[in-house]
């Protein structure tokens, strides 16, 4: 069978057998994923039907992010997986197996499990990118919504007594921040100063500025690479397109370079 022969079928399978009420973790997402991988793959030599198999089963399990089980949502997912493919698949060549299963157990940040592969590196990234864009944002509001949650922490807005949860991308030494223009001081349309209590906030802003510089140096110092995406070029009258913001979040990724950011212009260091 030929890959997209594969894929037709697993599609298929997804939408007959696969109920999930997480809008975050719907077969939308399973699509968007592959999508994605198709792109990080290029050009590179790796198996794509490991690759495709891990992208439309990784979430075939997927338990609430407050579940006690949580951390083990991938393992399950790969059991699952090996089953079905067992199953309903027969002609799925079983020498790819342990392959699926590691690709499938390294995709999920509450595992903590270390991709060995490029193909499981390859369906972990594709999957965290589903944390950027208004794709990233929309999934956010689903998952509070559905745990019953605040989006943010009012008694720590900023993180400085927590750990805040950077975007890695580990096979490329990559770190992606998303910035609000306002709370992060950035030039454009989205920053106004305030006019009632101006010193007040100019100061907090500042020492977002100053921790945010310091961040970034220390992370480039340790040969991270490091992109900001600014809040306007998600969200406003001169945000960008998902596909333009998609192709200039891959273009850094794939293209190199210590440090840039992406705004309403695009692309810069």
């Amino acid at each position: 069978m030929t890959l997209t022969e594969w894929q037709q079928c697993f599609d298929t399978w997804v939408g007959q057998h696969y109920s999930q009420t997480d809008a975050a973790h719907d077969v939308a997402h399973f699509r968007r994923v592959w999508r994605t991988a198709q792109h990080l793959m290029e050009g590179l030599d790796v198996d794509a039907l490991v690759i495709l198999t891990a992208c439309y089963f990784h979430d075939i399990v997927s338990l609430a992010k407050n579940d006690p089980q949580r951390s083990l949502a991938s393992r399950m997912a790969a059991e699952k997986t090996t089953a079905i493919l067992r199953a309903d698949f027969p002609h799925f060549p079983e020498e790819r197996y342990p392959a699926v299963r590691h690709a499938i157990e390294a995709h999920s940040y509450s595992a903590g499990i270390v991709p060995q592969t490029p193909e499981a590196k390859i369906v972990q990234d594709a999957d965290r990118l589903e944390a950027l864009g208004a794709i990233g944002l929309a999934r956010v509001f689903a998952v509070a919504g559905s745990l019953g949650v605040a989006l943010f922490d009012s008694r720590d807005p900023f993180a400085d007594g927590r750990e805040r949860p950077d975007f890695v991308l580990d096979e490329y030494r990559a770190v992606i921040f998303t910035h609000g223009c306002f709370w992060h001081h950035h030039e454009c349309y989205l920053f106004k100063v305030p006019a009632t209590r101006t010193e007040f906030w100019l100061e907090k802003i500042g020492k977002n500025v100053v921790r945010d510089n310091r961040d970034s140096a220390l992370l480039l110092e340790q040969g991270w690479r490091v992109l900001i995406v600014w809040e306007c070029a998600l969200r406003g009258r001169l945000k960008l397109t998902d596909d333009a913001l998609g192709e200039r979040v891959e273009e850094w990724i794939c293209g190199g370079g210590d440090a840039a950011q992406i705004d309403t212009l695009g692309i810069h260091q």
